[in-house]
Formats: C-alpha cells, sequence, structure tokens
C-alpha cells in the first residue's frame, strides 16, 4: 500500500469519527466508555488476521516489548482519546480537527529528544523544520487565546449545536484547546514509543492488537474510577453504537496497522503530516451535520497552523526515507568492497592454480 494513498484516506475516517462522536455524545454517550468500546471492537477485529497471517513471523514476547505495549495501550486509548473527546466537548468538531495540524511540530519536537530527528542549523532542510514549529505553535496559541467574531460561512441561522463554539464559555474554551493539545502530545509520544517498539517487534497486526487489547483493560480500570453510573455502559441502536463499532474499525483497528507500516517506511513525522485534510473535511461536515459555527481566530489560527506544518513536512521531505533502507544500503554497501577486493580473490586464485599446478607435477614426478 502506498503511503500517500494510506494517509489520506485514514483522513477520511478520521473525519466521519469526528463527527459522529460529537453526535453521540449528544445522545448522553461517556467519552470514556467510547475509548474503551472502541478497543474492544478493534481487538475483536484484528486479532484474528494477527493469529493467523503473523504465526510464522511474530517475535517473541520479552518484557521490555510488553512494558512498551503497556504504554503504548496508554498513551493512545486512554490518555489521547480521552483527552481529545473532552476536548471536543469543550469546544467544537471543527476546532478539534484544526488544532490537531500542531501534531507534526510536537512529534518533530519530541524526535528531535529521542534522537530520531536531527537538526542542522546550516541546512535548509533543518531550518525549515525549526521555523515551521515555532510558526505552528504560535497558531496553536492564537487559537487558544483568541476567538473572534463568528463567520457564518455555511448560513447556518437558527437552530445551532448547543455544544458549539457559540454556547461554549471562554473558560471551557481554554480548558478544552489545553486538553487538546494535551491529546496531541500523547498522540505524539505514541508514534515516537510504537517506531521504537517496531524496530524490536515488527509485526504490524500483532502489535495493533495488542494495543487494542491494553487499550480495553486500562481504559477500563480508568472508566470505572470516573464514571460510577453503570448505565453509561448501555448502548441503543443509535449514534453511540456507531460510534463504538465505526471508531473501532477504521480509526483504532485499521489506524493502527497503517500507521504501523507507515512509519517504518517513511517515519513518524510523515504519518502527521496530511492533518490539515481532515480539518477541512471535517470543517464541512461539522458545519453541514452539526451546524457548527467558525470564529475568526479559529480561521487565523488554522492558517498559520497548516503553513507551519508543511514547512516542517518540507524540511522532513529532503531527509532520506528511514524505512527498509537501511537494508538496502548494507546491500550497496557490499558492492564498492567486491569490487576492491576483485583483484586480491584473482591473485589468490592465480595461485591457487599454480599452487595446484605444482602439486601436479611433483605428483607426475612421484608416479614416474
Amino acid at each position: 500500500m502506498k503511503p500517500y494513498l494510506a494517509m489520506v484516506s485514514l483522513q477520511f475516517g478520521y473525519a466521519g469519527m469526528y463527527i459522529i462522536s460529537m453526535v453521540s455524545f449528544k445522545h448522553g454517550m461517556s467519552h470514556f466508555v467510547l475509548s474503551v468500546y472502541r478497543h474492544v471492537v478493534a481487538f475483536l477485529i484484528m486479532a484474528p488476521f494477527a493469529i493467523v497471517l503473523e504465526r510464522k513471523i511474530r517475535p517473541k514476547m520479552t518484557l521490555p516489548i510488553f512494558l512498551r505495549i503497556m504504554v503504548l495501550g496508554f498513551l493512545e486509548p486512554v490518555l489521547d482519546q480521552n483527552l481529545y473527546n473532552l476536548g471536543m466537548k469543550y469546544t467544537s468538531a471543527t476546532f478539534g480537527a484544526a488544532i490537531v495540524n500542531v501534531l507534526p511540530a510536537i512529534t518533530f519536537i519530541m524526535a528531535l529528544i529521542f534522537r530520531l530527528e536531527t537538526v542542522n542549523v546550516k541546512k535548509i532542510s533543518s531550518l525549515a523544520k525549526v521555523i515551521g514549529t515555532v510558526i505552528t505553535v504560535s497558531g496553536a496559541m492564537v487559537m487558544t487565546l483568541y476567538k473572534g467574531p463568528i463567520l457564518d460561512i455555511f448560513h447556518n441561522h437558527g437552530h445551532s449545536n448547543e455544544t458549539s463554539t457559540a454556547e461554549a464559555s471562554q473558560h471551557h474554551w481554554v480548558t478544552g484547546t489545553l486538553m487538546l493539545i494535551g491529546s496531541c502530545a500523547g498522540w505524539s509520544s505514541f508514534f515516537i514509543v510504537q517506531s521504537f517498539t517496531l524496530k524490536k517487534y515488527p509485526a504490524e497486526l500483532s502489535l495493533t492488537a495488542w494495543i487494542c487489547l491494553m487499550g480495553v483493560l486500562e481504559g477500563g480500570i480508568v472508566t470505572f474510577v470516573f464514571e460510577h453510573d453503570m448505565h453509561v455502559w448501555v448502548l441503543g441502536w443509535d449514534s453511540r453504537l456507531l460510534a463504538a463499532v465505526y471508531s473501532g474499525v477504521i480509526c483504532s483497528g485499521i489506524a493502527y496497522y497503517v500507521q504501523g507500516m507507515v512509519i517504518r517506511e517513511r517515519g513518524p513525522v510523515f504519518v502527521t503530516s496530511f492533518s490539515p485534510l481532515c480539518m477541512i473535511i471535517t470543517f464541512a461536515l461539522g458545519a453541514i451535520v452539526l451546524a457548527e459555527q467558525v470564529h475568526l481566530g479559529s480561521i487565523v489560527g488554522a492558517i498559520f497552523i497548516v503553513f507551519g506544518l508543511y514547512t516542517v513536512v518540507w524540511g522532513k521531505s529532503k531527509d532520506p526515507i528511514a524505512s527498509t533502507a537501511p537494508l538496502k544500503d548494507d546491500k550497496t554497501q557490499e558492492l564498492p568492497i567486491t569490487d576492491t577486493t576483485a583483484k586480491p580473490i584473482a591473485i589468490v586464485t592465480t595461485i591457487n592454480n599454480n599452487a595446484t599446478s605444482e602439486m601436479s607435477k611433483i605428483s607426475t614426478s612421484q608416479g614416474s
């Protein structure tokens, strides 16, 4: 699967999840319960494929790998998703999809910390990464601190979404934005840890199933701590069930697997570079389906974020591909070594032939 097509397809899947999740929240769905059910569905879908397709290539499970899987199960299924859903409830689906574009900048910063990325101030590509990160963070600050007037682009009069940005208080607005940024930090950490884990456990389907299982167990514990009413676990034949099934199949099961493959081939920054497409799709769907209203500050901040994002991506595009390239490099490095040792091998062969010839002469003289 080509990485570009895979990532574009995922953005459509994520946009649909944002809209369906917001509708389910309006029907009383708990974001804690949604996260748990989402990964129950994902585990049931991915586990059979992992057992059958990777039974011969699945590495042995070790304690360090298992601990990393536990961390992965907490970072994305529990921390990221719950912070994101709660932040989206305080703001809007459109705002949440826009703020997610800070993900490449946060991922780049964390990749620097863990030495997955390097910066050379003498190279334009490295400077582009740094400048793009600064611009992206500035855009996030604009979206957080400045709301501005409402832009009624789609002329949504009359019935409006009660949880939209028009109804959110300034306190909830800032709190929701900080939760969304914290969610992005958790998601970026997930990408970094996942890239390390795949080096030791290169079985994407099995790793996906393990992450989903850990997400169910850890998320279940968190849900029982914060949700004391057992009725929150009850789902009806409505958007709540649809949200759990859709997000579980598309955005947890398939997304984890596809992201794992693309990360191995292109690195974690590449994976996060397609989120502006999701923002555009969510903006259109949010205005039409949810009647969400967009503030000027969100538009201005989103423009800053997208500009900074693609500045980072441009700098990243100048880096060598970090997938199976090491294997190919090893093979290409063997060719010069073989060429340079061709003459010594020929000399050894000549010596061996001469020695064989001399031995033949000795044997002939002894026989006579």
